[in-house]
This record gives structure tokens, sequence and C-alpha cells, in this order.
């Protein structure tokens, strides 16, 4: 799905069948745990569940024609050699224009190998891009705490130091 395009909840006309669009978002929210690469797109889609548009309906397409061309892409763990903990944090401010939030968006690698994700929108509308990319960072550390703390618990040789980093 092209990023730069903003599906509103007002675009174009309702499209017909309400359960014909609700069943194949509905499974291709359980393809995004082994396809990462379609999860922007799916959480798009998966806002306009209770009226979808003639639009809407067009992504949902697109999305099951993307899935259709690339079969063979998904997850594929490997031993690398080394568990260094990394995490990767990003934001998109102000990104939806309905109500202007904006999108924290971050995932972990443990021996490069992805661990968790996570994408989802901001409780509060941010006043600046570098808001919303500390609340992103923010949100990111909070998982690298919880991830070090749950190794700890199962007594797995984790490394002491962990890396965030942010395009800011």
């Amino acid at each position: 799905m092209d990023p730069n395009r903003k599906l509103l909840k007002d675009e174009g006309e309702l499209f017909g069948d309400l359960g014909w669009y609700q069943r194949p978002v509905e499974k291709l929210n359980y393809l995004t745990i082994t396809r990462p690469d379609i999860s922007y797109a799916v959480s798009v889609v998966s806002q306009f569940l209770q009226t979808p548009r003639v639009s809407h309906w067009d992504a949902v397409i697109h999305v099951l024609h993307y899935l259709k061309r690339a079969p063979g892409l998904g997850l594929l763990y490997r031993p690398n050699g080394y568990l260094r903990i990394e995490a990767f944090s990003d934001a998109d401010w102000a990104g939806f224009p309905s109500d202007r939030r904006s999108t924290t968006g971050y995932c972990t690698f443990m021996g490069g190998n992805l661990v968790t994700r996570k994408s989802k929108k901001q409780t509060v509308v941010a006043q600046s891009s570098a808001e919303a990319e500390y609340r992103a960072m923010a949100h990111t550390t909070s998982e690298l705490t919880w991830l070090q703390h749950f190794l700890q618990e199962i007594e797995f040789p984790a490394p002491a130091l962990l890396q965030l980093l942010c395009d800011s």
C-alpha cells in the first residue's frame, strides 16, 4: 500500500455488503503474524470495518494482489552467532487526517531475528514531530525493558546492554 495515500472515512460511496468487506480483512489480520510486510496496509483498512467505502475495498484488493504476487515472503529465523538485542523506533507525526494523531511503530530484534513489533495510534495528539518521536521511543524502551525482564525470568543469557535506534 502506498504510505502516502491516506484513506478517509467519508471518501466515496459506501461499500455494499459489510460482511464481504469484514471477512477478508479479519483473515488478513491473522496473516500479519507471519507477514509483517502487510501490517501497515491491514491496520489502515481495519479502521473502516463498520462503514467501508469502495475506495477501502480497492485497498483490500490491492493487498490481496500483492500477496498473490509474493507468496514466498515471510519471517525466517536463523542463528546468526550473536545475541545482541536492538530495537528500532519511529513515529508518523499527525499521520491520520481525520483525527491528527500520530502513529508509533517499533520492532525489536534478538540476534538479528525479529522478536516483537507493534504499530499503534498514539492516545493523544502530539504538538510536534519531536514529541511524537519521543513518545515512540518511550514505548520502545518499555518494550525493551519487558523483553529484558522476560529473558531474565526464563534464565536466558541475555546481554545487559540493549540498543535503541531512532531516525531522529
